[in-house]
């Protein structure tokens, strides 16, 4: 078993770097923010590691709440980036 948890830390790991290839290379903000979530993902998926190895519930308590402030942030840029439209087809 832990054979396995040392494979999904290292899967983490090329997971954090292909994401921060992205954010070094990244030509839009749309590509930037998409690996800073990746990046929430893999924060969350350690410590749902790190929980289960070390038998520490609360660490899945901060991996819930690293979860919902992704999302929060996700909306957060998605209306940043994209101001609604609902107004431009009221006029035409």
């Amino acid at each position: 078993m832990q054979t396995f948890f040392l494979v999904l830390a290292l899967f983490l790991l090329l997971n954090l770097g292909a994401g921060m290839w992205r954010i070094l290379r990244g030509p839009t903000a749309a590509d930037r923010m998409l690996a800073a979530q990746l990046f929430g993902t893999t924060a969350v998926a350690m410590l749902l590691l790190l929980a289960q190895v070390s038998g520490n519930a609360a660490l899945r308590d901060v991996a819930l709440v690293f979860a919902l402030l992704a999302a929060v942030t996700a909306v957060a840029f998605v209306r940043r980036a994209w101001p609604d439209r609902e107004t431009d087809h009221d006029a035409g």
